[in-house]
């Protein structure tokens, strides 16, 4: 499976979840920046419904920074993925090191994407769609915090991922959808998109005019 770019991945998924969901209209898409916003665009678009943003950030292995060992979310509460943590030996100190400097870049986010931000979740159904998830975590953060605020069904989308974390994610979410289960190892999100170009702060904030 290869993905031509985010926006057409985001088009394949609106128009499944479309038909999985149902005429049902009562839906928010959050995008998880950056990549993901993109794809939520799409799918906001064919659903018909408000596209906002879910500001969460991983924590990355300070000699690996793209290898996750956690995730942290907008309140600072912070997910490990406890072998990762014990396989470094990531002291507790380290962490919450990590996780500060993380949580620095979600409150400048969050000034950025002032117009995408909702506060206030309770009782509404809310789709997560992130560009393509990997191990998951900061997907199980944005899970975690929705549930926290009383989001009423918890669906998580994207348009890959790992068989092995798409059932991990179960857990979590109410629904998970994932347009592509992939049991390629070692995996990269990268890996199914010809086109993965960086996304700039500035394409988001235009999306969420």
């Amino acid at each position: 499976m290869l993905f031509d770019n985010r926006e057409s991945a985001g088009r394949l998924l609106g128009e499944w979840l479309k038909e999985k969901l149902g005429k049902e209209s009562n839906y928010i898409v959050l995008g998880i920046p950056r990549g993901g916003v993109v794809v939520a665009k799409k799918i906001a678009e064919i659903l018909g419904v408000p596209l906002e943003v879910l500001i969460v950030r991983k924590l990355g292995v300070p000699e690996n920074p793209e290898l996750a060992f956690g995730a942290i979310d907008p309140d600072g509460n912070i997910y490990l993925d406890k072998n990762t943590v014990e396989y470094f030996g990531l002291t507790p100190q380290v962490i919450q090191e990590v996780a500060q400097e993380e949580l620095k870049k979600i409150r400048e986010r969050e000034k950025k994407f002032e117009k995408g931000l909702i506060r206030d979740f309770k009782d509404k159904n809310a789709i997560v769609v992130d560009d393509g998830v990997a191990t998951g975590m900061t997907v199980e953060a944005a899970v975690g915090y929705l549930k926290r605020k009383g989001a009423k069904r918890i669906i998580v989308a994207a348009p890959v991922c790992p068989k092995e974390t798409e059932e991990k994610l179960k857990r979590y979410a109410n629904e998970v959808y994932c347009y592509y289960s992939a049991t390629t190892s070692p995996f990269a999100v990268s890996m199914f998109y010809r086109d993965f170009r960086q996304v700039e702060d500035e394409e988001i904030q235009n999306l969420l005019q």
